[in-house]
């Protein structure tokens, strides 16, 4: 077994343009995935490359470096509109998960339960990639396309999320349903950003996990959302708005039963940003 720990990029890519190799950040994924199968011959570990670290304004959009950490994430001083990704990274795992596993990772992992990925989705993120010879970006709801698959090519390394940054009076959140609040895989989750003008929803961004081979936008329910008060969100939402969602039947909840539970924390989610402060 091969395990390089580069400290720049091009180092980091100049190993992958020789062979195959899994990269590793925090590796909460990568590890527990194996099950008893025998370790990667070649292992890239990123964590020591400086230039995939920090979160910071770049321009209109936002960059989150692929090794930055939940902990990292929550403790940033951010805007409104991040919320909803603090709340959700504040149920991954334990705080020693949140101390080790990125962001990046969550969405590499291709997990349809990633709690990371459909709040992501509202925000409307982007995945920066780089090889040894080309960079490229690509929206994460292209990114992600399918269970435990993405579109990154060999010889990639993801390097940051790209966020575009949302003014004015901005809510966000998230909702999460398990067997208990923290430790434990989502039954379903919900994501939501509301942005209003005038006292009226202007943008809204709603996101189910869990309920589908990918998380996915609810794009019937963010339609419906326009023009309302936020006294009138919460109680818009109807079981229709679900209707797209293709929930599994498995040994944590039926496939009814997630498709209902999406609709509760709809309205929970959007009642909570209704009576939230804006700021932007």
């Amino acid at each position: 077994m091969v395990v390089y720990r580069p400290e720049t990029l091009d180092d980091a890519l100049g190993f992958l343009a020789e062979a195959p190799a899994t990269v590793l950040a925090g590796g909460t994924d990568v590890f527990p995935a194996l099950g008893d199968r025998p370790a990667p011959e070649r292992v890239l570990d990123v964590t020591a490359i400086s230039g995939l670290k920090g979160i910071s304004r770049d321009g209109d959009h936002w960059r989150i470096g692929a090794g930055v950490t939940w902990a990292e994430l929550i403790r940033a001083d951010l805007p409104k509109m991040f919320d909803g990704l603090k709340t959700a990274g504040r149920q991954v795992g334990s705080v020693q998960i949140q101390n080790t596993a990125t962001i990046a990772g969550n969405i590499c992992n291709a997990s349809p339960a990633a709690d990371g990925v459909p709040v992501l989705l509202t925000l409307d993120a982007t995945v920066e990639l780089a090889t040894a010879t080309e960079r490229r970006t690509v929206a994460l709801a292209d990114f992600v396309t399918g269970v435990r698959r993405t579109d990154r090519r060999p010889g990639e390394v993801v390097t940051a999320v790209l966020v575009p940054g949302v003014a004015g009076d901005v809510r966000s959140g998230f909702e999460k349903l398990g067997s208990r609040s923290y430790l434990v895989i989502s039954i379903v989750s919900l994501a939501g950003l509301v942005r209003f003008e005038d006292g009226k929803v202007a943008e809204a961004r709603m996101a189910a996990g869990a309920a589908s081979p990918v998380p996915m936008r609810l794009s019937t329910l963010e339609r419906d959302l326009i023009g309302l008060g936020p006294d009138e969100m919460a109680g818009a939402v109807r079981q229709d708005h679900f209707a797209a969602l293709t929930p599994i039947d498995d040994v944590r909840s039926g496939a009814d039963y997630r498709r209902g539970a999406c609709h509760t924390l709809a309205i929970r989610l959007l009642d909570a940003c209704g009576t939230a402060r804006g700021r932007p």
